[in-house]
């Protein structure tokens, strides 16, 4: 692993550790981080400061944080080669966000929809971690002068902000190259999974239904039982891509299915187009088994040893910590600190 200050190909990424991890998040993010490390240098984080701008149980994201990292290294994400640990452990995230405290505007932030959105109605309640949440972002990427970061649509704001800290510190204090205007990663169509009860809502791990959302950590018979109940329609599956417009929980389970499969839509309806519900079902069932069957057992058996997680943690706390004290130090000779 390179300590140099500018490369070309360093992906930054990070997942919060809230706890159960469910097929959106394997579809949408960790399998294509595991993907990546093939060609980039990749740091992926567990971002439990980002966890508590809302309140977390102490015990509970101690949890969580061991139970997401099991899910990344069951997935393949690989310690020794790329790096992986948790954001609190690298005190450097932090130092870096309070100057990008003062770096960013409030316009700026006050233009994030995901803050209006977490925020809702209770705006004046919110805890100031929540608003200024994309300035840790940004210094996550920062910290490491990281190249590329692999982006959804809902980060997309965040990657756009990150870009304007940057240019605003190269500007400010006069060093045109110092961060790099971090690229975003498309990784092609991105997999949307949605609520196994409304085809219209986001596979989410806070739904108070279990039953809308697969677990990575389900068991056979759980993830059978969750197809086998998700709301459906009358009709048969049709045979083009067109035909599931007006029909989400119909494109929902097709589009699960093409992406366990890792083939477009197209190709997947020429295997299932015409089949009832009934007879798709077993088969969406059997792929979903075959693929996060054996990552849920590595799962629990990693969480046997929490002695062991905590250990890759901390050494992935160290490697990163190689790359961002150089970089930091720079920062503070930049912005005038005696040190």
């Amino acid at each position: 692993m390179t300590t140099a200050t500018n490369v070309e190909n360093r992906i930054f990424s990070g997942i919060q550790p809230t706890g159960n991890l469910t097929l959106g998040n394997y579809l949408g993010a960790i399998r294509n981080w595991a993907a990546l490390q093939d060609d980039y240098e990749c740091i992926y984080c567990l971002v439990d400061l980002h966890a508590i701008t809302l309140f977390q149980n102490p015990e509970e994201l101690r949890r969580n944080t061991r139970e997401v990292a099991a899910g990344l290294l069951a997935c393949g994400i690989d310690p020794k080669k790329h790096i992986l640990f948790n954001q609190s452990q690298n005190q450097d995230h932090a130092e870096l966000a309070w100057i990008f405290n003062c770096v960013a505007r409030m316009g700026w932030l006050n233009r994030m929809t995901q803050f209006k959105e977490k925020a809702g109605k209770n705006r004046e309640n919110a805890s100031t971690g929540l608003f200024v949440y994309p300035n840790l972002m940004a210094a996550d990427i920062l910290a490491y002068k990281a190249t590329h970061v692999p982006v959804g649509e809902d980060q997309k704001q965040h990657l756009e902000l990150a870009r304007d800290i940057a240019a605003k510190f190269n500007n400010d204090w006069e060093k045109p190259d110092f961060f790099p205007l971090t690229e975003p990663l498309i990784l092609g169509a991105a997999t949307r999974v949605m609520s196994l009860r409304d085809g219209t809502k986001k596979m989410s791990k806070s739904d108070p239904s279990d039953m809308s959302r697969i677990n990575m950590t389900d068991g056979p018979d759980a993830i059978a039982q969750k197809i086998r109940k998700a709301k459906t329609d009358p009709e048969a599956l049709p045979s083009e891509a067109e035909g599931l417009e007006g029909r989400p929980e119909a494109q929902n389970l097709v589009n699960i299915y093409a992406a366990l499969r890792g083939v477009d839509v197209e190709t997947a309806l020429g295997d299932v187009g015409g089949k009832q519900f009934s007879e798709f079902k077993p088969i969406l069932s059997d792929v979903a088994v075959s693929v996060l069957g054996p990552i849920g057992e590595e799962m629990q058996r990693l969480l046997q040893d929490v002695a062991e997680i905590d250990r890759i943690l901390c050494e992935g706390s160290e490697r990163s910590r190689a790359i961002t004290n150089p970089i930091l130090r720079e920062v503070r000779e930049v912005v005038g600190f005696v040190q």
